[in-house]
Parts: C-alpha cells; sequence; structure tokens
C-alpha cells in the first residue's frame, strides 16, 4: 500500500495537446470546407420564395464564403504547408455531419414549406458561429502576421453576418402571431 497512491494519469502522445501548427492546420481545412458549402447558399433563393429582407443577407454570407474560399485557395496556392483537404475529423464524426448535411438539405428543399425562412436562417446561424469561430482559432495559431491578419478579418466578418441573422431571426420570431394570444 506504500506506493499506491492516487497518481495523475499520463498523457500519451496521441491524446497530447495538439500544437498550435496542428490546429492551424485543422482549421484551414474544415474553415474551407464549410465555406465551400455555404458558397452557395444564395442558390436556395431562386428556387425558393422568400421576403425582402432576407435576400440582401443571404447574397451577403455566399458572397463572403466566395471571397473567403477564394483567399483561403490563394493562401494554399502561396504556401504548400496550408491543405485545405485536411480536415482530421473521425470517421464517426464525419458521418454525423454528412447525416445533418442531408437533414438540412431535405428540410430546406421541402417544398411550400411554412417554416422555410426560420430554418435558413437557423442553418445559417450555426455555420456562421462556426466559422467566426474557426478562423478566430486559426488566426490565433497563425504565425505569419499577414495570415493571422486576414483570418481576424474574417472572423469579425462572419461574427458580424452571424449578428445580422440572429437579429433577423429575432424580428421574425418577435413578430409571429403567437398561439394563445388574443
Amino acid at each position: 500500500m506504500a506506493g499506491g497512491g492516487c497518481q495523475l494519469p499520463q498523457a500519451h502522445p496521441a491524446t497530447a495537446a495538439p500544437k498550435a501548427e496542428q490546429i492551424r492546420a485543422n482549421c484551414y481545412g474544415l474553415l474551407h470546407d464549410l465555406l465551400k458549402q455555404q458558397e452557395d447558399v444564395d442558390k436556395l433563393l431562386w428556387i425558393k420564395l422568400e421576403t425582402k429582407e432576407i435576400k440582401p443577407l443571404i447574397k451577403a454570407i455566399a458572397s463572403a464564403s466566395r471571397m473567403g474560399v477564394k483567399r483561403l485557395e490563394q493562401l494554399a496556392a502561396d504556401d504548400r504547408s496550408i491543405n485545405l483537404d485536411l480536415l482530421s475529423l473521425p470517421p464517426g464524426e464525419v458521418a454525423t455531419r454528412n447525416a445533418i448535411a442531408s437533414t438540412k438539405t431535405k428540410e430546406l428543399l421541402t417544398p411550400f414549406s411554412a417554416h422555410f425562412e426560420l430554418d435558413l436562417l437557423l442553418t445559417q446561424a450555426e455555420a456562421l458561429s462556426y466559422a467566426w469561430h474557426l478562423s478566430k482559432v486559426a488566426a490565433a495559431n497563425e504565425s505569419e502576421r499577414e495570415r493571422a491578419h486576414y483570418l481576424a478579418g474574417l472572423s469579425e466578418e462572419m461574427k458580424e453576418l452571424h449578428q445580422q441573422t440572429l437579429s433577423l431571426m429575432r424580428s421574425r420570431l418577435a413578430s409571429s402571431p403567437r398561439k394563445g394570444a388574443s
């Protein structure tokens, strides 16, 4: 019993905290993947009816995403250490993300959905929050000053679009009739 006191678990190399370079590389891949998915969100407006308030916001999200994709691809072309195809996700996470994307696509493409705008705004709020934080973490782990500055600016742009999306959602919820209200 003398030597059997409590010991803290030892960190194994596979579970050790990732280094800044690993975080940066992973963020670039994840951010590029997300922005690629978002760059065509405005095409939903071609097949669905929307109110005049939502159209400019969705177009701004798509435009910012397209510009982000182009800039990330330019950064990767200039620096071979940036691999935009590297997502480093476990298979369970990939399968879960694919299932979520499939469900959201079906919801958004349901004909005559009374909740289309709210569903669209909700998906955009989630995606923008993720893009905002991914770019912020990438910037914090980027050693090259110009790229860090770009990523910080992208983070702020995604944050602003996220706030606009939430504001529009709140206005929609505030103006919708409530059950039981007279």
